[in-house]
Order: structure tokens, then sequence, then C-alpha cells
């Protein structure tokens, strides 16, 4: 197994819960860094976002969030990265390919969902899924990449809103019995469908993601480790703060009332100043 997929099973099999922060560049991840994370998300609603200004609507090809996810691993290779596969991007040869990408690219991670692709339209942008033959299929082809390259693959079901939750739960417990390493069952509706999902995972780790625009379940940290949830995802929490920070900068800039801002010397211990520096020297035959 890759030396970042050993870290973050290490880190799993910690007691408690691990808070996972979403990214969708470099410089994020050079803050998720510095915070001391030890997991961190290349989310693929944050990508799309910073890249596209767009929602996540599959708008984003595989070599743009395979581009996001080198750039967040080179910024910042303390962290273990979680990287989203989406749907793999194709048929089962495809999504062998995607684990492959990012398994070279550093991820110690890739999530792999049994979402419709392309996403049909005129559906109000409902989770569709494809059919549950095909949904283990995917996960199957997903494992065997993720075995033969070393790393940990995160199986996902959408299947919740769409299909009911009989339907997700027969999905995440297919998923389970390929061999996937973690598990997620989107859009629980209630505490006792998200304990059974993590029943179902048989003692292999659940994840939850905390989205404040998702309608699901969503309690705080500390419920979700009392119902055995091993890793929160929060998707968006950086975007979000950044389009707050962002419109009050261009908004003091307008009315002359300059809103609070990151001092030169902070800016250039989030950009690495130094170490360019050091480095330029040291190349340069100085140091």
């Amino acid at each position: 197994m890759r030396p970042q997929a050993e870290a973050m099973r290490a880190v799993l099999a910690e007691p408690g819960i691990q808070v996972v922060p979403g990214c969708g560049d470099g410089l994020a991840a050079r803050l998720v860094e510095e915070a001391g994370f030890r997991i961190g998300f290349a989310s693929g609603s944050s990508i799309s976002a910073m890249r596209l200004a767009w929602p996540d609507v599959d708008q984003l090809t595989y070599p743009d969030m395979l581009d996001a996810a080198q750039q967040m691993v080179a910024a910042a290779p303390k962290v273990c990265w979680l990287a989203d596969g989406d749907t793999g991007y194709g048929n089962a040869i495809s999504v062998q390919k995607t684990i492959r990408g990012y398994a070279r690219a550093g991820a110690a991670a890739v999530l792999i969902e049994d979402k419709a692709w392309p996403r049909p339209l005129g559906k109000n942008n409902a989770k569709l899924v494809v059919e549950r033959d095909e949904a283990r299929l995917r996960c199957r082809a997903a494992v065997a990449a993720a075995r033969e390259e070393g790393i940990l693959l995160l199986a996902r079901t959408d299947a919740r809103t769409s299909r009911g939750f009989d339907e997700a739960l027969a999905r995440l417990k297919d998923f389970v019995e390929e061999g996937a390493d973690l598990f997620f069952l989107d859009s629980p509706a209630t505490e006792q469908e998200m304990r059974a999902a993590v029943e179902a995972c048989r003692g292999k780790p659940a994840i939850a993601v905390t989205n404040p625009a998702g309608k699901h379940f969503k309690p705080a940290d500390d419920v979700l480790a009392g119902i055995g949830i091993k890793l929160v995802i929060y998707p968006q929490e950086i975007l979000a703060s950044t389009v707050l920070a962002v419109r009050a900068a261009l908004a003091g800039l307008r009315s002359g009332q300059r809103a609070p801002m990151a001092s030169a010397a902070e800016l250039a211990t989030a950009l690495r100043t130094a170490d360019y520096l050091a480095l330029d020297e040291k190349l340069a035959g100085k140091a």
C-alpha cells in the first residue's frame, strides 16, 4: 500500500471522529495543512465553483479534476487526500483509469459513486443513479484498481433520494461485499437510517457529509461520532467563507472602507515565500 494510504488508514484506526474540510484549489489545501488537518477532500463542488463559478453539475472533466487534485497534493503533501472520482467518467474501464490517475497523483483514497453519467437534463438536478447491477460492477472495478495501485476506495451511493432508503442500503451492502474500504450513504433522512448504514458497513469506516444547503439528517459532530461515523466532510466550508470574504473585500474597495485582511507577513506564510526564497538561494549556489 502506498505511504499516503497507509497514513490515512492509521488515522481511521484512531478513536473518535475526523473532521475533513473540502478544498477547491492549492491555496485552500495549503491552509488546510497549516491548520493541522490530517485528511482533506478534493471536493468536486468546490473545484467546480473555483474553476467555473458553477455548481457541481458534471461540467468538469476527469483531466480538470485530476489537475486540481495534483495541485492540492503538491501544496499540502502532509495531508492525506481523498479525491473526488465522481462516477469514474464512463464505463468500468474508465473507472479504473480514474483510480489509477488519482493514485499516481498522490491521493490516499478515491471516491466513486453510483450516479448516472452524463447527468440527465430536465430532472431539476435530481440525483439519478445507474441500475444496481451496474453500480456493483462499477464498485468491483474500482476496488480492483485501488488494490493494484495501493490506495483506499470510498464507495458512495446516491440512491436514497431517487429510489428510497431500502435500495440505497442494499447498494451499500453490495459495496461492502465487493471489498471497498470506506462507505457513504448520501442524504440519510433520519438518525435511524444513518445508524442502519453504519451497521451495514460491518465495522469498516462510514462517513457523513455536512453541507449547509443539504436537507438531509446532519447533526453535530459529537452526535455523528456517537452514531459511529468516522469521517465527517465539510465540502463547502472553505468555499462559502471565501465568497463572503471576497465580497467584503470588494465592497470595501468600492466604498473606501477596507475589510479586514491578512497582513503581508500572514500572506507570505500562506504562500510559503520563505521556502521559495530558500530554494532560490540553494539552486543559485548561494546557500
